[in-house]
């Protein structure tokens, strides 16, 4: 079996450093926390192009992503983030709500979970998803960077 190749490289953002990761087709890592850059550290046109679609959403111009990207989870969490997807820009979902869509209505918790879990900051927005009282909740970035996502989007939802 081939080893695939992992590259990365770190951006500063508006929101700051950021380490993006491909494989080389896609996509497979974009965090603001996260520790332990693995792989070939490397110039990429498809990070690069990651980074600018970034800097383009943070700074108002740009609700969706035209990016390849695989992130790699269990199969629940890859149909939690797949639904993820689909909470549009501007809006908001449950962790409940996402659990009935992918038909499981008492995996709210895991849908928590997989959010949690979740490799690809912003792109897959699990910055939309709230308490079901709606209240904000936990966030691999943390809660100040999850309000940040939101008011951003909300500012921007009816000037674009």
């Amino acid at each position: 079996m081939k080893e695939q190749k992992i590259f990365y490289q770190n951006y500063l953002l508006p929101i700051g450093k950021v380490i993006i990761q491909s494989d080389g087709e896609a996509i497979i890592r974009i965090s603001a926390s996260y520790e332990g850059e693995k792989g070939i550290q490397k110039e990429d046109k498809l990070m690069n192009q990651a980074a600018e679609q970034l800097k383009e959403y943070l700074e108002g111009k740009r609700k969706k992503f035209d990016l390849p990207f695989q992130p790699k989870g269990t199969e629940f969490q890859e149909r939690v983030w797949k639904e993820l997807c689909k909470v549009s820009y501007g809006e908001t979902a449950t962790y409940q709500e996402i659990a009935e869509r992918i038909g499981n209505e008492k995996a709210c918790r895991a849908v928590g979970m997989a959010c949690g879990k979740n490799p690809i900051f912003i792109v897959i927005p699990c910055h939309r998803i709230i308490g079901k009282n709606g209240n904000l909740t936990g966030y691999a970035e943390g809660l100040e960077m999850k309000q940040k996502l939101l008011s951003l989007e909300r500012e921007n939802t009816f000037s674009m």
